[in-house]
């Protein structure tokens, strides 16, 4: 695990939660490597197997009109090698168009069979309240991936009524430990990860993305400045770079069984 630093009001204490398995939803490719690749190459460099799904190709990503027509196999190989960097080899997509993703029930079906049959520890998706502070974290896409596994979680994932034809293919009912969110707005996140030793590699995952970046250089430092405003916000020492989250327990100690 990660070494955590948290808020007094966060839900999540990593010195006694056990993560073996995490499943990040995000709705573009780099979506992840800029809201968590930091603590994902600290997850997977202590052990716990991290899988990635990409709800849309990114085919209306980028800026240069040149080889429009390799967008998405560029965009698929970008988030291949970036995974890679962090420690990550297991990718699935949805395929849905960049820019139309809606929390339809096909699409939450799928979000579901795909938690029933990796069954993680922690489910980790973008954010769906829209963040006015900085309106580029609330894409449409991004809210609508946070509502569709939101709404996934539950209650669709642990019912056993819902999507009875996965239970029938033998993707039993699951009760998800914990939701981490992030592109959250600022007064959501309650939790943050120490991340100062995986700076690089966040930065070189980001980076892999150079289809997605008009200008690196302005990307890498509004990246370095915001995981150091994060350190601040969460009272640690200056110059510790952290990452941020709105963490919500799903099924614990504080919940109770019913739909």
């Amino acid at each position: 695990m990660p070494t955590d630093i948290t808020s007094a009001k966060s839900p999540f204490d990593a010195s006694m939660e056990r993560v073996e398995r995490v499943l990040c939803f995000t709705a573009h490719p780099d979506d992840i490597d800029f809201g968590a690749a930091g603590t994902i190459a600290a997850w997977t460099a202590a052990g716990v197997e991290v899988s990635y799904c990409i709800m849309t190709d990114g085919d209306a990503g980028g800026f240069d009109p040149v080889g429009r027509e390799r967008i998405t196999e560029l965009r698929a190989e970008e988030q291949q090698r970036a995974a890679a960097l962090v420690g990550v080899k297991d990718i699935h997509y949805l395929h849905e168009h960049d820019g139309y993703l809606e929390p339809t029930h096909g699409v939450i079906k799928q979000v579901v069979k795909l938690i029933r049959e990796i069954r993680p520890d922690i489910v980790l998706t973008m954010h769906p309240e829209r963040n006015w502070d900085r309106l580029q974290k609330s894409h449409p896409d991004h809210l609508a991936a946070g509502e569709a596994v939101t709404r996934a979680v539950y209650p669709a994932v642990e019912n056993p009524f819902a999507y009875p034809e996965l239970a029938e293919a033998g993707l039993a009912a699951y009760k998800l430990p914990w939701l981490w969110f992030i592109s959250s707005p600022e007064a959501r996140e309650n939790h943050f990860v120490d991340v100062s030793e995986q700076v690089d590699a966040k930065l070189d995952a980001i980076r892999v993305h150079a289809s997605q970046h008009p200008d690196i250089d302005g990307m890498e430092r509004v990246v370095r400045s915001m995981m150091l405003a994060n350190g601040e916000r969460a009272g640690l020492p200056a110059g510790t770079s952290a990452e941020a989250f709105h963490v919500v327990s799903v099924n614990g100690s504080s919940t109770i069984a019913g739909f």
